[in-house]
């Protein structure tokens, strides 16, 4: 009779689950995602796992790049050649890591064609002393083994990294059910980090990000993220920024000498080349690439006439080509417990701390068992050494002579094995004194390996000092600068060519226009029923107008679309989306670098850039925090000639200080120009009236109503104190209208 195997049966529904999450979870672990302690995923590992063990390291010479394939595929990863090599390429390639892991000679890609690179019969490579920071300490019994896939061969479950690795080259990956994406950051940074929470446990985001500043790449392109955008990016773990190419102006051309990470340089060309072909670039006459072995990336982008304005032209390529890029990051690893974790920042370098503590550790003790057994044996040749003709005697007479010199001189079974491995020439008197030296100096490192074993600290400043050489090896400075908004927006034809002075006018109740021109008087223009005017600011028809809400709000609009001063104009909340009863009290245009003094009636106030107020979005920006029972004042243009400030408060009291004691801020409270007390403010009492920048032969022209005082430099001079004090009556004036600087005209004028 015929026995059947007993067979289970389980549902198709149970089948599928379980054989989808066994893919899933393999995938996850043996493919996709990075481990943090290393920063490499597993096919990555073991490329440089099969070059250290074929003798491939920096000093070595190179080897056809098939032989280490041959050896990946072969021993370790079970895959395709081209999936290993293409691996194996990414780590040579200096535009894909920041810092290569492979060096490699031959053709291996461009920026412009990463998958240019030839085939791997025709590359040599090698490991870059970089690599080595890898594996340097791989066989000091510092990591776990494990056997290949066909139980032949052991290889490392990981490498015992030096440094945050994750972090410097990044890496991107797609698993089942989530991805990985993780920018490269700059050595020096990440180091400076790293020591930072060893030092100080608690760090927080914060302190993190004084030294962290953002992702680095190996070019000069700028990163493009708020100071709140990385803050949540490297909070959570997750988020995003934009990467800007960088260029200058020669004559009428315009050069990009550096691309967005992973951006190809032809692709950029062709898409200009068809807005050229679709006749929305007509300034633009010629497009080359100029790049060299020197300079790699040169884009050359040839104007009709230098009467283009340059800074929009390329605001609209940032906006529709691949000049600027968009970025996820997604800080996704296998985390020290073996699955995957999204990490903030911090967490991310304490948990990389916590894998090098225990690297270092068993580096330590492995070698201290070293030491050990060394010294153990060394006991036994110095013992022996007292009466080496006893032990002469033994071996030539004795039948089991181990046995008998282990009874003689009361010795272990390993150093009996030491003494009869002896060669002659060892026993000479010098040799003794050799072995002392050893064991003076092994005992040495045993008793300072102890002292670091049971001591926290001592690690610290073990695992401290090594980053600070690696640093001082490896480091460098910051590449890609960052800026914290861009002004990329496609552009009409028309806006692009037709660039003309304009007045931006601002009336009481909230409504706006434009006028050609500067040379126009926004008093006498007519204005609806008893409505006046509030603010003007003069500037060219191609800039964002900026408008400031009693709230701290900045709003922009394109001051081309702005209706003409020929009529009443329209109200700003038709455009906007304003908090509702909230007043427009400033309107500002400028250039991205000009600077304005921002301030309120509380007292508060500091400088910035226009570029800081501008947004595209139609709720506006947060710009200025006001203090409880306080209202913006208008902003007030600064000229390089400005040194001073002068504050009235409504009470007639004038501050006078230098300008330097302002803070240069993007956005924010500020700091205090005029103390006002806060139960005065509050019940209305007293608070700022005006504010006026002065040049040092300025007069300062105070007027109420009818009435105006005038005072020259050495008049005013006597008001000058330091920033936050009450100031000093002006005379009897109170509820002064109107500060004005009065420039100091030459006969030449």
């Amino acid at each position: 009779m015929t026995k059947h195997k007993e067979i289970n049966s389980i549902s198709l529904k149970q089948y599928a689950e379980e054989s989808y999450l066994n893919y899933a979870m393999y995938v996850i672990l043996d493919r996709a995602l990075p481990n943090i302690g290393d920063g490499l995923k597993p096919v990555q590992r073991r490329i440089l796992y099969a070059m250290s063990e074929l003798g491939l390291d920096a000093g070595s010479k190179y080897k056809k790049s098939a032989r280490t394939v041959g050896d990946v595929i072969g021993k370790f990863h079970p895959h395709g050649d081209g999936a290993a090599y293409e691996a194996m390429v990414l780590m040579a390639q200096n535009f894909s890591f920041k810092y290569p892991l492979v060096d490699g000679q031959g053709n291996w890609g461009s920026q412009d064609d990463p998958k240019s690179f030839a085939a791997m019969r025709y590359t040599e490579s090698k490991l870059t002393s970089f690599a080595n920071l890898l594996i340097s300490e791989l066989k000091s019994g510092t990591v776990d083994w494990q056997p290949n896939f066909d139980g032949s061969l052991l290889e490392p479950v990981i490498f015992p990294s030096k440094i945050p690795m994750i972090l410097l080259n990044g890496t991107s990956g797609i698993a089942v059910g989530m991805a990985t994406d993780i920018p490269s950051h700059n050595i020096n940074e990440v180091i400076d980090a790293t020591i930072s929470i060893l030092d100080k446990p608690k760090s927080e985001l914060k302190d993190i990000l004084k030294i962290i500043k953002g992702p680095d790449f190996s070019n000069e392109s700028s990163i493009i993220a708020s100071k709140e955008e990385l803050e949540e990016m490297y909070l959570s773990g997750r988020g995003g920024f934009k990467i800007q190419a960088n260029w200058e102006q020669e004559k009428n051309q315009i050069i990009i000498n550096a691309l967005p990470y992973q951006a190809s340089g032809s692709k950029i060309l062709e898409q200009i080349a068809e807005q050229m072909l679709n006749k929305k670039l007509p300034m633009v006459v010629d497009l080359a690439d100029e790049g060299d072995h020197e300079f790699p990336v040169r884009l050359a982008i040839t104007l009709k006439s230098n009467r283009v304005n340059v800074e929009d032209l390329m605001n609209h390529l940032f906006a529709s080509t691949d000049l600027q890029k968009s970025y996820r990051i997604n800080m996704n690893l296998i985390s020290l417990k073996g699955g995957p974790k999204v990490f903030s920042l911090v967490d991310l370098l304490k948990e990389w701390i916590i894998f090098r503590k225990d690297t270092v550790k068993r580096k330590l003790e492995h070698r201290l068992d070293q030491v050990n057994d060394r010294l153990h044996i060394l006991e036994g040749l110095l013992t022996i050494f007292i009466d080496i003709d006893k032990v002469i005697k033994i071996i030539r007479k004795s039948d089991e002579p181990k046995k008998d010199i282990i009874k003689a001189f009361k010795l272990s079974e390993i150093q009996a094995n030491a003494i009869l491995e002896i060669k002659l020439r060892q026993l000479a008197k010098l040799e003794q004194i050799k072995l002392q030296n050893e064991r003076d100096e092994l005992v040495s490192e045993q008793d300072s390996i102890e002292k670091i074993l049971k001591s926290k600290t001592r690690l610290k400043t073990l695992i401290k000092n090594e980053l600070l050489e690696i640093k001082e090896n490896f480091g460098e400075d910051r590449k890609s600068p960052i800026i914290e908004s861009s002004n990329a927006k496609v552009f009409s034809e028309e806006e692009t060519i037709v660039t003309e002075p304009i007045t931006v006018v601002l009336s009481k109740a909230g409504w706006i226009r434009s006028a050609k021109g500067h040379e126009i008087d926004p008093t006498s223009l007519s204005y609806r029923g008893d409505d006046s005017l509030q603010d003007f600011a003069r500037g060219k028809s191609n800039q964002l107008a900026v408008f400031l809400d009693s709230n701290g709000k900045a709003y922009s609009i394109p001051s081309h679309s702005l209706p003409s001063a020929r009529g009443m104009g329209e109200p700003i909340t038709g455009r906007l989306n304003a908090d509702s009863g909230v007043q427009f009290i400033s309107s500002v245009i400028g250039k991205d670098q000009d600077k304005f003094l921002i301030m309120n009636s509380g007292g508060f106030g500091y400088i910035s850039a226009y570029e800081n107020m501008t947004s595209n979005k139609k709720s506006g920006r947060a710009f200025m925090r006001l203090p409880e029972n306080a209202e913006m004042l208008k902003a007030i243009p600064v000229r390089e000639d400005h040194t001073h400030i002068a504050a009235v408060s409504n009470i007639g009291k004038l501050l006078i200080f230098d300008i330097g004691e302002l803070p240069i801020l993007g956005k924010g409270k500020g700091n205090k120009i005029i103390n006002i007390p806060k139960d005065k403010l509050a019940s209305g009492e007293e608070f700022m009236a005006h504010a006026q920048l002065l040049a040092p032969d300025s007069s300062l022209k105070i007027e109420v109503g009818k009435r105006f005082v005038t005072l020259k430099p050495k008049d005013w001079s006597e008001y000058i104190l330091s920033r936050a004090k009450r100031g000093k009556k002006v005379g009897k004036l109170i509820n002064i209208e109107r500060l004005t600087e009065e420039l100091k005209v030459s006969k030449t004028d």
